[in-house]
């Protein structure tokens, strides 16, 4: 279960799921039903880019974008963060269940190249509603739970690993491919990347790296992992719940995780884990190449090749940010990758890395600067002070 195609493959799958923005779904709130009375909350035509629904005393978001990979769009954020704060004050939902249309992905993104052709203002908008939303999911008060089935990078993270559980199968593939468009592992990549085991948080963030199936629950991204046949059985089984407290909730998850059987003596990262850790313990990412370059194994040379292809500015903003956001709050991590997106969007990689990767297609970005030693440190500082006067608010 290594990593099978190149760095072009990725950004291919990446690219697919940015995709145009498209109207938005109006959404009500209704009483709860028994279990099999669903309450629509969004118009379930073809046009529906996500689904509201109350299945039971469950409140159930359906991202429902299968063409696109269920990329998460302007619109969709504007319907799901309402919904779920009325849900959160609703005595009658005991918990959240939130899923991808399809058997690809839960949610491969998000969307990035919309965000590009926006004006400045609306764009700020999308990034900070997102984040927002993303802060709202790791406050939430009650049982959350994710079922990351399928393909969940960037955006996808930012709506599962700030809840409280999340559930992979032998089918999820988990990246953050930031660095690649000229951007950073953001909707609070700060926050839960370093808090992953050893430095993998670091090495995930910087490479773009694709953790496949058990391997998610295994590395801390997911809570549990079952096997994805059984995907619809657990998910019927906790909307059969009533009133549920949380810990009905984690038995019946628990249970299903037990019983699970594919992959299970398989792991390919931690293969690799004592050099991860070693690799990318240094302080700036010099030092990481170095320690890349004078491992010399054929793992070692891969991440290397990855990362030279990476924007110089992404890497060395996404390594200051994770180390910052080791010691930060999820609220404090978010205002400061608002701070360094705003800033993202009037310099030359962001525009540069979705030029060449989203729109043309030529999978040659021409990144400002060049290279490493040519991002100073006054640089770096100006993109992390970038002008707080409109910080994000939650």
């Amino acid at each position: 279960m290594g990593r099978s195609g190149s760095l072009e493959d990725l950004l291919s799958v990446a690219g697919g799921a940015l995709a145009t923005l498209a109207y938005s779904i109006s959404v009500s709130e209704a009483p709860c039903y028994a279990r099999h009375d669903v309450e629509r909350m969004s118009n379930h035509t073809a046009a529906a880019e996500v689904l509201l629904e109350r299945k039971g005393c469950a409140g159930v978001i359906t991202l429902n974008r299968p063409r696109f990979l269920n990329a998460l769009n302007f619109n969709m954020v504007k319907d799901i963060y309402p919904q779920l704060k009325k849900w959160e004050q609703d005595p009658e939902i005991f918990l959240i269940i939130i899923k991808g249309a399809g058997e690809k992905a839960f949610c491969a993104g998000g969307d990035i190249r919309e965000a590009v052709k926006l004006a400045p203002k609306k764009a700020h908008d999308f990034f900070r509603r997102e984040y927002i939303l993303n802060n709202a999911i790791g406050s939430f008060q009650k049982p959350y739970v994710a079922l990351i089935h399928g393909i969940t990078m960037g955006a996808g993270a930012g709506l599962s690993v700030h809840g409280q559980f999340r559930v992979a199968t032998e089918k999820t593939v988990f990246a953050m491919p930031e660095t690649a468009i000229g951007l950073f592992p953001d909707v609070g990549g700060g926050y839960f990347l370093p808090r992953l085991q050893g430095k993998l948080g670091y090495f995930l963030g910087l490479t773009g790296f694709r953790v496949k199936g058990r391997d998610v629950y295994t590395a801390g991204i997911a809570t549990h992992f079952v096997d994805s046949e059984k995907l619809v059985m657990l998910e019927e089984d906790l909307l059969a719940l009533k009133s549920p407290s949380e810990e009905n909730i984690a038995d019946i998850l628990e249970t299903y995780h037990t019983k699970s059987r594919i992959d299970q003596d398989k792991s390919y990262i931690f293969e690799h884990m004592d050099k991860i850790n070693s690799w990318f313990s240094a302080n700036t990412v010099e030092q990481i190449i170095e320690n890349l370059q004078q491992d010399g194994s054929p793992f070692a040379l891969e991440q290397l090749k990855v990362i030279n292809k990476m924007s110089p500015t992404s890497l060395k903003i996404a390594l200051r940010q994770l180390m910052a956001g080791s010691s930060k709050t999820l609220q404090e991590v978010l205002t400061m990758e608002y701070r360094l997106v705003r800033a993202f969007m009037v310099h030359h990689d962001f525009h540069e890395g979705v030029r060449a990767v989203l729109i043309d297609k030529d999978r040659s970005p021409k990144w400002k600067p060049a290279n490493l030693k040519e991002v100073t440190d006054e640089d770096l500082n100006n993109y992390f002070k970038f002008p707080g006067s409109n910080d994000l608010k939650f």
